[in-house]
């Protein structure tokens, strides 16, 4: 039976959830760089002073690190003003926030604006980012806090009010502690409107290109803004030189904007006509959609006052304006939805969402495996089982199937853009399984079909689709389209009804942790002729003669074992000391069953390290070394997978025998080791401070992988 030590390795994020206590949550916000706001608002409310960031100062590096970097001549214009040295009256929120408040500034974010324009129709959605009682003249002390979700987590980002201007005018939109969040101002660059209505609700974004759009589109707008959903949209340009233009019908393409309302009304001068509209919002604060339905056109003149109250039509150049949803989907190209999560929905009477959260990494040489172009890796990707347990109240078709949505972000690539790093190339692939609760290997993904995947592999912060499948397991494989690209990222499932969903963990276990066999006092030949080497290397050193079966010298030395070792494998001073280990007589010497023991294993190992040797260079590949462990009778998790690849592997993640040997070694030494202190024989162990002074080198063994 093999042994298995449950309770030595628990997953790392799992200990960050429980050291934490519930930090992260959106009671309970992390504080971004360990600064809390009403500690340092409280200490300088009483030296009478106005608070300076130095976590994000106001110089050059706040601003950027390439165009508003130190070379900028731009830079050089810029002066760090607080609001009150810009107006006499400066105020946060002026009679509550409104879509028509938010005006873009100097910086490529409309994206970003287009989101904050959408969040101002919730005031819950609001008032979490942007928390009350905060103003520039009631308890002012120069400090302001707001707060953002962050792959994973709620944070808490304190910022001081000094502002870039340039002669007096703002140069960015307000958006200071979320330049902080990632790094600078430059960093927000560029980007999808998806991005900020997550990071502003922690909800999952839809992705729908007009050409192809389901039928039901409008139905899904409306149900999503009943529901509290975000939405923008934008109209790509296809020459890049052309990006942020204005058309002749007043849209700019390359742009972000708003949906802020889906509506029906009916015409007066037509009793049976019907005309679908959407809102928008342009972030600019102007230029407007000049068609059918703009601000003063006469299609207008067909409503009744009470329809044009409800639609709250007005004629002014703010940048919000009407159109038909025909017209709306004959000039944007894409829309985005961004659906809240559980706890961003107040009325219970709302669709709310099942929500499932994995965070993951992939590691350079062993679990960053690429996409299914590369079959020899993509099998060792992490691994994500989903359980559909309900299907949904009304299937389509009289099918039996379970609406879902799979979201895969990679997490910190924005924030280290001033280090040359760019978005990965992602997507993900959906598997059936049946019951198998270990890591799939790669004959399963031979064999098998997926289900379902995402549409594309493209270089996104995030890549998310909608599902229907049948309720029952499956497997989820995100991945980047390339091999060894090493990031972390976060995998969430949305369902409509209950789900589950988990990383596949190997348990840790080995075939043959057992102390070495004992002799039966049976001799085969082989036994024999094992018996007459081994008399060979202890014999009489002084003598140079052989001993015989009863001598008190039957054992040999480290150094005996390395000269013998050194015929079959390269020098290993190091690697024959290690094998050793593997005893723990306590003696300093092995005796004939010992060496017997070792030798097999030796020969045992370097067996399998052949079957993996494919072009016989004398090293195996990081990736293959995951089955070369598996054969040697050991089931790990993926961290330790990770762990070993990083110890092992040289720069060509490649590895040889000789360390193939010593990670096998060490970990024979940490099952024995661990095996001994397990005295039920449950899989757990427990320490006081004197056991682990008194066993320090097992202890050390445990450790040392």
């Amino acid at each position: 039976m093999p042994y298995t030590p449950s309770g030595f390795f628990c997953d790392r994020f799992i200990r960050e959830r429980e050291r934490r206590d519930g930090e992260g949550s959106l009671s309970k916000p992390i504080r971004f760089s360990g600064q809390d706001y009403n500690t340092l608002k409280q200490e300088y409310l009483q030296k009478k002073g106005l608070f300076e960031d130095e976590s994000f100062p106001a110089t050059v590096d706040s601003l950027g690190f390439k165009e508003l970097g130190h070379k900028s001549n731009k830079v050089k214009k810029i002066v760090w003003k607080r609001p009150k040295e810009i107006c006499d009256n400066p105020e946060f929120i002026v009679g509550g926030a409104s879509r028509t408040d938010i005006c873009q500034g100097d910086l490529g974010d409309c994206w970003l604006l287009a989101a904050i324009a959408s969040l101002t129709l919730n005031d819950k959605l609001l008032y979490r980012v942007v928390p009350h009682q905060q103003s520039f003249s009631e308890g002012y002390a120069g400090i302001f806090h707001f707060q953002f979700w962050h792959y994973g987590d709620w944070v808490d980002v304190v910022v001081d009010d000094r502002i870039p201007t340039i002669n007096n005018q703002l140069v960015f939109t307000k958006s200071k502690a979320y330049a902080k969040l990632h790094g600078s101002y430059e960093a927000l660059k560029g980007g999808n409107t998806a991005e900020g209505m997550e990071d502003f609700t922690g909800g999952v974004t839809e992705f729908y290109e007009m050409k192809e759009a389901p039928k039901e589109l409008y139905k899904i707008m409306k149900k999503a803004l009943e529901r509290g959903s975000l939405m923008g949209c934008s109209i790509d340009s296809l020459v890049p030189a052309r990006f942020a233009t204005r058309t002749t019908t007043g849209l700019v393409t390359g742009h972000a904007y708003s949906v802020t309302a889906v509506e029906e009304c009916k015409q007066s001068q037509h009793k049976e006509s019907k005309v679908r509209l959407v809102r928008l919002r342009n972030p600019w604060g102007q230029v407007e959609w000049n068609g059918p339905w703009s601000d003063n056109s006469k299609e207008w003149e067909n409503l009744s006052k009470g329809e044009k109250e409800k639609l709250q039509h007005q004629n002014a150049e703010d940048g919000e304006f009407w159109m038909s949803f025909e017209d709306f989907k004959k000039n944007y190209t894409k829309i985005e939805i961004c659906n809240m999560t559980p706890d961003a929905l107040e009325d219970d009477k709302l669709h709310k969402w099942t929500v499932s959260v994995n965070e993951g990494h992939w590691v350079r040489g062993c679990s960053a495996g690429g996409c299914r172009n590369y079959p020899e890796t993509f099998w060792t990707n992490p691994q994500y089982r989903l359980r559909l347990l309900e299907e949904d109240d009304d299937p389509e078709d009289d099918e039996e199937a379970c609406t879902f949505v799979v979201a895969l972000m990679q997490k910190n690539r924005r924030r280290k853009r001033k280090l040359g790093a760019n978005l990965f190339t992602i997507g993900f692939s959906i598997y059936e399984m049946h019951g198998n609760k270990q890591h799939m290997q790669k004959e399963f993904f031979m064999s098998s079909t997926f289900k379902a995947r995402s549409r594309a592999y493209i270089n996104l912060r995030e890549v998310t689709q909608r599902f229907r499948l049948s309720p029952g397991e499956y497997v989820i494989v995100p991945s980047t389209y390339e091999p060894h690209q090493e990031g972390e990222f976060i995998l969430r499932v949305f369902s409509e009804k209950r789900n589950t969903s988990e990383e596949i963990e190997n348990r840790i276990e080995a075939d043959h942790p057992v102390p070495a066999p004992a002799s039966t006092g049976e001799e085969s030949e082989e036994d024999q002729q094992f018996l007459s080497i081994f008399q060979q290397i202890a014999g009489d050193v002084s003598t140079g003669e052989p001993l015989s079966a009863g001598g008190s010298q039957m054992e040999i030395s480290a150094n005996d074992l390395k000269d013998v070792l050194n015929k079959v494998v390269s020098k290993c001073t190091y690697l024959c000391r290690l094998l050793y280990c593997m005893i723990m007589d306590g003696k300093g010497r092995l005796n004939l069953q010992e060496f017997r023991h070792l030798w097999n294993k030796v020969k045992q190992w370097q067996g399998i390290f052949k079957c993996y040797d494919f072009d016989h260079t004398g090293t195996i590949s990081s990736y293959e070394m995951r089955n070369a462990i598996n054969d040697a009778g050991f089931r790990l998790n993926n961290q330790l997978y990770d762990i070993i690849t990083m110890r092992y592997a040289n720069e060509n993640m490649n590895i040889d025998f000789d360390s193939f040997v010593s990670c096998l070694v060490r970990l024979e030494g940490m099952f024995r080791a661990f095996q001994a202190f397990d005295q039920g024989g449950d899989g757990t162990i427990r320490l006081d401070v004197l056991e682990v002074s008194g066993h320090q080198s097992i202890i050390l063994r445990l450790c040392n992988v």
